[in-house]
């Protein structure tokens, strides 16, 4: 291959990236309408420039790829373009947030930007009880759309390239087909968390007014919280989370979204399709089952041992629904952030920063191992077992379900393994670089372990406040376990590979 084709693959990259780009700053005019109605000038000309700025830099990059937007990309270029996006869009969609003034530094502003597009949910705003509507719709809007996948979002309606857009849908961490192709697929995707905004939106609205707040208070609240819930993204409104509202209700209706955010969305168009019983057959389904009852066990356990909750409805509202937000990586808290390392107790601990790192299903909006990598994994244990305890003629060949009955190959073992072994070394080394910034071992563990798994429950370390390497090393991490580390790889190999050309 001469320099001039390996040069000329850089193009078609910087196409489709530009195509994303302008999609991101085509959304900036949500928040800004929004800021508009409430009557928020100052922050409706903030949106307005940065997304003029957003578009002008996304059409930049197009014209310096458009005549080789027919160019086929492989896989590699395809990762690349899905990580370097998130990379391009984080820095122009911190833009408002920074101009706003609610933020310390430009650093803090894309640590909430990453926070919010990895449906995380760590933050370091300032003073987020008086935040407008407008930069409250923006952080909003942002968990949301990492939820369904921006790559996919803009490349499903402005490219009909379809092998590409396969491409870097795989690129972004999914890898389920709902139809024939990525277009199709990712459509679907869009209009089921559609259909469920609408209806969420709805019942949580009703539920926070119902609560106390006003009506259009109430309906702005009800769309955040549904939207944070459905991503499994955990920004709320207010501080407090979801303290604020003081309410039952809110809190089962948030843990019900939250819930079905993080399942598959292949099983959500398996049951929408009328395959109700892959429900209780699907793989993942099954092992979240289990692990959730177990580890709510040793949760329990734990706090009935610190006698930490006087009844069975606080240890539910408290317990329960913590643990659940952990294991489904949504981050919605209804306790205060030092109350876990100071009421909780060790075992409490233990199974909430482990629930983190499991987390929800593939290809949802849920982060961590993922239940069908931890049943594939569990299987082949069962698997080689039971090879050694049984005559050969007798071994049978080892299977999972999975939206479809499939053979447990040694390379799906294989993959599932990695991909685990690299989330467990991430996690250590989040946990050591906040040890290193003077945090207890507990502390440093339960924070690494939250945004390694992308899920936005806090112990009290993430604040405007910490070192900014910490908030650089949880940044990069929260990147790296959104994609699921093979895009970011990717990237980083071809940046090497150029600046050795160079």
């Amino acid at each position: 291959m001469t320099n001039e084709k390996q040069v000329s693959r850089f193009y078609p990259i910087c196409y489709y990236i530009g195509l994303i780009v302008l999609v991101l700053g085509v959304l900036m005019i949500i928040p800004a309408v929004t800021a508009a109605f409430c009557r928020e000038a100052q922050i409706v000309s903030i949106f307005l420039l940065s997304s003029g700025i957003a578009m002008a830099v996304g059409c930049i990059f197009i014209q310096i790829g458009f005549q080789y937007r027919q160019v086929k990309i492989n896989f590699g270029e395809g990762t690349i373009i899905a990580s370097l996006s998130w990379l391009i869009g984080m820095l122009l969609c911190a833009l408002p947030l920074y101009l706003s003034g609610s933020y310390g530094s430009y650093l803090d502003s894309c640590f909430d930007v990453m926070s919010g597009l990895t449906t995380t949910g760590v933050f370091l705003i300032q003073d987020l009880d008086h935040v407008s509507n407008g930069i409250n719709m923006w952080r909003h809007l942002l968990t949301f759309l990492g939820g369904q996948g921006m790559v996919v979002l803009a490349l499903t309606f402005l490219s009909r390239n379809y092998a590409n857009v396969y491409m870097m849908y795989v690129g972004e961490g999914k890898d389920e087909k709902l139809s024939p192709n990525a277009v199709t697929t990712s459509r679907s995707i869009w209009r089921i968390s559609m259909l469920y905004l609408v209806i969420g939106t709805i019942v949580m609205s009703a539920l926070i007014i119902h609560a106390g707040l006003p009506a259009g208070e109430g309906i702005l609240h009800g769309m955040w919280i549904f939207m944070s819930a459905w991503s499994t993204g955990g920004f709320a409104p207010m501080s407090q989370n979801m303290l604020y509202y003081h309410d039952l209700g809110v809190e089962v209706g948030s843990m019900i979204f939250f819930l079905i955010g993080s399942f598959n969305f292949a099983l959500h168009y398996a049951v929408m399709r009328g395959h109700r019983s892959e429900i209780r057959k699907n793989i993942e389904t099954v092992t979240f089952t289990i692990t959730l009852s177990v580890l709510t066990i040793i949760c329990i356990t734990g706090l009935m041992q610190n006698n930490v909750y006087p009844n069975f409805m606080a240890m539910f509202r408290k317990g329960f629904y913590l643990l659940a937000s952990g294991h489904t990586t949504t981050g919605f808290m209804s306790v205060y952030a030092k109350q876990f390392f100071y009421e909780w107790g060790d075992i409490a601990l233990f199974a909430i920063i482990t629930a983190m790192l499991f987390g929800g299903s593939a290809c949802s909006t849920a982060g961590g191992f993922k239940a069908l990598r931890i049943g594939i994994v569990f299987k082949a244990v069962k698997a080689e077992i039971s090879r050694m305890l049984v005559p050969d003629s007798r071994i049978r060949t080892a299977r999972i379900h999975h939206i479809r009955d499939m053979i447990l190959s040694d390379s799906m073992v294989k993959s599932a393994a990695l991909i685990i072994l690299l989330y467990i070394l991430t996690f250590a080394i989040g946990m050591l670089a906040g040890m290193y910034a003077g945090y207890p071992a507990m502390m440093a563990a339960f924070e690494s372990a939250s945004v390694t798994g992308n899920v936005g429950l806090s112990i009290g370390i993430t604040a405007p406040s910490m070192p900014a390497f910490l908030k650089i090393t949880y940044l990069v991490i929260m990147w790296l376990g959104r994609l699921e580390f093979m895009s970011v790889f990717t990237l980083i190999a071809y940046a090497f590979r150029r600046l050795k050309r160079a």
